[in-house]
């Protein structure tokens, strides 16, 4: 081979390596910048919402007298969630009492006898308990399930055993586990399923990092997992 060949032959693998380390060193910027620029945009966004339905409510002569914007002049996002949090903790305040829980109590029940309203009105009410309480009632755990057929395996969350009548009526030698299966990539949406405890294979990742599996389409594993040896569970289980 002739040194011209030889030299174009290194200049193009020089050139080949400094575009991939291009290519790597923005892929690996992306990673970082996305998710914070999305959260930043998205509080920007919501903060900017609340503002909208907050701020007409209150008279112009107060907003001229108290806003930033009179005292900066510029105007500061955030106001209107001050306010909707110091609302909020007022309206808790007074329903923690005798005259505030009657009030509630009175309105629930004429809410009721509303057809429309009371649905609205009561399904709302049950996402934001159970929001609320959602420290109490979160998954327990994360299990691989066959689902939905034998030999294809599905990461689900264990909620809790069934109780009541579901029991009473499942005439079954295990007990029956109630898991969630979530779907890729909103793990929000997804299946309620009643399965055997036999079935559920108990998973030693945290829900966090099994989130981030199903969220990544399988892209992103647990990185602190060490492998152990399983071929006496899988015996047993066998």
């Amino acid at each position: 081979m002739t040194k011209p060949k030889k030299r174009l032959l290194g200049l193009k693998k020089r050139r080949s390596s400094f575009l991939g380390h291009l290519r790597a060193n923005f892929l690996t910027g992306l990673v970082i910048v996305a998710p914070a620029a999305l959260t930043i945009y998205i509080i920007w966004t919501a903060i900017g919402l609340i503002d909208s339905w907050d701020l007409p409510l209150i008279p112009d002569r107060y907003i001229e007298l108290y806003s930033p914007e009179a005292y900066l002049g510029f105007d500061i996002r955030g106001i209107g969630l001050i306010i909707f949090l110091i609302f909020t903790l007022l309206v808790g305040y007074f329903m923690k009492g005798f005259i505030g829980r009657t009030t509630l109590k009175w309105g629930e029940r004429l809410i009721d006898r509303t057809p429309v309203v009371r649905t609205v009105y009561n399904g709302l009410k049950h996402i934001a308990e159970t929001v609320i309480n959602q420290s109490s009632q979160s998954f327990e755990k994360a299990c691989l399930i066959e689902y939905p057929r034998k030999g294809i395996w599905a990461i689900a969350f264990i909620a809790r055993p069934a109780k009541g009548e579901i029991m009473h009526k499942y005439h079954g030698e295990d007990r029956l586990m109630g898991l969630f299966v979530p779907t890729t990539p909103n793990p929000t949406s997804g299946f309620f399923l009643m399965v055997p405890e036999t079935d559920v294979h108990v998973l030693d990742m945290t829900i966090e990092d099994a989130v981030k599996l199903v969220i990544s389409a399988g892209l992103v594993y647990p990185t602190h997992y060490q492998p152990e040896d399983h071929s006496s569970n899988h015996q047993t289980s066998g």
